[in-house]
Formats: structure tokens, sequence, C-alpha cells
């Protein structure tokens, strides 16, 4: 296996767990009561959701 797919291989892992990391701040206590005032979705959740899936598309595209 070479470093490029190893590389791609780990981009994956991360964008999901920056995914996921994302959704947990999107769906937290404080973030819904926020969002019910404001109407605002907490930055965190943004980058977080958005941040995992160029890590996981730029993955992808190193493993093919």
């Amino acid at each position: 296996m070479n470093l490029g797919k190893v590389i791609g291989i780990v981009l994956i892992i991360i964008g999901v767990a920056l995914a996921m990391w994302g959704y947990d701040v999107y769906d937290s206590a404080t973030s819904q009561i926020e969002r019910a005032f404001s109407g605002d979705t907490p930055m965190e959740a943004w980058l977080g959701m958005i941040g995992g899936a160029v890590c996981i598309l730029i993955g992808i595209f190193k493993v093919k």
C-alpha cells in the first residue's frame, strides 16, 4: 500500500470524526436553546460538518 492511500484512509477517518463532532455540537442542549431564541447555528457545528465532508471527499479521491 502506498503513502497516498494511507493518507486517504486517515483523511476519511478524520472526516468521519469531524462530522460526528459537528453533529454532536449541533444537537447539544445549548445549541438547541440558542437556535430557539436566535435561530443561529453555532459556527463550530458548521465547521465540523463541512470540514468533515471535505476531508472525506479528499480522502476518497486519495484512495482511488
